[in-house]
């Protein structure tokens, strides 16, 4: 029996950095996405709530998956242990440069 892989997800997104957990990532069927699906979120069995991951959750309770285009798409993990989902802001003091995108000019 295999172990099913659980995928850390970073990528960006109106100015915010978004960080996900999903048990399947793929190359989406539409030319240039990444395909999410499965998203795992925590448990609450804690009385202490992060707002981040309550948003997101909010966000993507009836979605089944999903798909980003490539350029947004910053990192992409296998990890052993689940952790929560979190919100950050990409500007001011950030370490993520985004992807150079061409704009074209004109003459």
């Amino acid at each position: 029996m295999s172990k099913q892989h659980l995928y850390r997800v970073v990528y960006q997104a109106q100015g915010e950095v978004i960080e996900i957990f999903a048990r399947q990532v793929s190359q989406g069927g539409l030319f240039g996405f990444i395909e999410i699906g499965e998203l795992v979120f925590g448990e609450r069995s804690s009385v202490v709530v992060d707002p981040a991951e309550e948003r997101l959750k909010e966000q993507f309770k009836d979605v089944d998956s999903f798909f980003l285009p490539m350029h947004s798409v910053l990192r992409v993990d296998v990890v052993n242990k689940q952790g929560k989902a979190k919100i950050s802001k990409a500007e001011g003091g950030s370490n993520v440069t985004p992807f150079p995108i061409y704009t074209p000019t004109e003459r």
